[in-house]
């Protein structure tokens, strides 16, 4: 059966479904609750998707992508953009504007539930077709350019960022909020930490910086699009 093409309800579906995901978590989500969420029968979701996994993954994919250009936007306005503070900062400020995006970055187990255990899972996917993160990728580049540290390893100073984004998305729940500081303050903290640790002495050139973060996303980009363009022939050519 032909997909709809009907984009404005397929949002509608996907947006319901990241906040009951978030909410219940992928396991106790029903495609029924999704489709009495969106205002839609059960029938009109298979129009769309196969199946709750099909759909999980058309999320997971949408948010990326959402993600991604929020990203590029904020590294572009920002006068400081190419240096790895302002790089981090705008990554920091995508990331925290949406829960299932959160939980996405930090393959939540509460979120994704079962669909974690499947061994050709879309994180998995993605994974086997990087060679290096596109983090790794940025460190390595800005550390090859002149416009980062050389004398900490990339595997080193990518690890590090990892740690500090985990714990900023994972921090609730663990620290009473009353004793966590303002998100603002927070992300320009790291940020300022980042740029006097990491920057080499006389400085940089912030256009090197977001030259390199434009080839990533680029690639990054025709990685995902690559992605889509398999499902889609599987779909046709089962």
């Amino acid at each position: 059966m032909p997909k709809s093409t009907n984009v404005e309800r397929e949002r509608r579906i996907l947006d319901s479904a990241a906040d009951l995901f978030v909410h219940y978590g992928y396991d106790k989500t029903a495609v029924n609750d999704i489709a009495r969420a969106a205002g839609v029968s059960q029938g009109t979701m298979y129009l769309h998707f196969a199946n709750k996994d099909e759909l999980l993954e058309r999320l997971i994919v949408r948010e990326m992508e959402v993600f991604a250009q929020a990203w590029l936007e904020r590294v572009e306005a920002d006068p400081e953009g190419g240096r790895i503070g302002g790089m981090y900062k705008n990554m920091l400020y995508a990331l925290s504007s949406s829960p299932f995006l959160a939980a996405t970055f930090r393959q939540d187990g509460r979120v994704f539930g079962n669909y974690m255990r499947k061994p050709d899972n879309v994180f998995r996917r993605m994974q086997e077709g990087q060679a290096q993160s596109p983090r790794h990728l940025f460190v390595q580049r800005m550390q090859e350019a002149g416009a980062l540290r050389t004398d900490i390893s990339a595997d080193v100073i990518t690890h590090i960022m990892n740690m500090l984004a985990f714990g900023l998305v994972g921090m609730d729940g663990v620290v009473p909020s009353h004793e966590m500081p303002p998100l603002d303050d927070l992300i320009e903290g790291i940020a300022t930490i980042m740029d006097r640790a990491l920057t080499p002495e006389g400085g940089v050139d912030g256009d090197v910086g977001k030259t390199i973060i434009r080839q990533i996303f680029e690639a990054a980009r025709e990685q995902v699009q690559q992605m889509e363009e398999s499902e889609q022939e599987n779909e046709v050519n089962p």
